[in-house]
């Protein structure tokens, strides 16, 4: 299991156009991914289930990865949350 933590420094936070690219990454891989938030977890395949934390600027949010490609889903998570400058 990988995990990575993440401080979200985008004005809007987690909003519909980040929520979709982030389960469009995570949903190329097998590895079950959750993002975790106020002590809420979610798949981060689920766009519903994303959404529905509402994360916001200044939240600390949590990505963990279990399964085959675990460690290659992480990197690609931590890339599109660099290059959309979410954090």
């Amino acid at each position: 299991m990988a995990s990575k933590d993440f401080h979200v420094v985008a004005e809007t936070g987690i909003h519909a156009r980040p929520a979709t690219l982030l389960v469009q990454t995570a949903s190329k891989f097998s590895s079950d991914i959750t993002l975790d938030y106020k002590g809420k977890s979610v798949n981060l395949k689920s766009i519903m289930g994303v959404m529905s934390l509402g994360v916001g600027q200044g939240a600390d949010v949590t990505i963990s990865a279990e399964g085959a490609d675990a460690d290659e889903a992480l990197a690609a998570i931590t890339e599109t949350m660099e290059k959309e400058g979410l954090a």
